[in-house]
């Protein structure tokens, strides 16, 4: 009998409820597993917890809380290095070397189509 493959992670990290859902439900349907946190510190715990199962973080800018979504890929960027890193906004641009080097930025409103083929790209790539 072959081996099934499990669905490659993704954390979505997001502190509007209903963007959060509907993000979740757009990589499911693609065939991901899908993780969520409402903000930075949950996002950690997330991440910690996972011991290295999540592939991609997927993190809006403007988040509550301790730190941004930037300060949060800097950090994830640090400590899990094999994690990649989607950032989006729909009001904030990142700055040329705010963001860790290998992360790609989406603004927002994303496209079902655009999200889906960014994230595999990301992940092939």
């Amino acid at each position: 009998m072959a081996a099934t493959s499990l669905p490659t992670t993704i954390l979505v990290v997001e502190d509007e409820a209903l963007i959060c859902l509907h993000g979740m439900d757009v990589l499911e349907d693609a065939g991901f597993a899908v993780l969520d946190a409402a903000d930075a510190d949950e996002a950690l715990a997330v991440l910690a917890q996972q011991q290295g199962d999540v592939a991609l973080m997927f993190s809006d800018i403007n988040m509550p809380g301790t730190m941004d979504g930037i300060a949060l890929a800097n950090v994830v960027h640090r400590h899990w290095p094999g994690v990649r890193l989607l950032l989006t906004s729909a009001n904030h641009q990142p700055g040329l070397g705010a963001m860790p080097v290998t992360s790609r930025f989406m603004p927002k409103p994303w496209r079902h189509e655009a999200l889906v083929r960014t994230i595999r790209g990301m992940l092939t790539g």
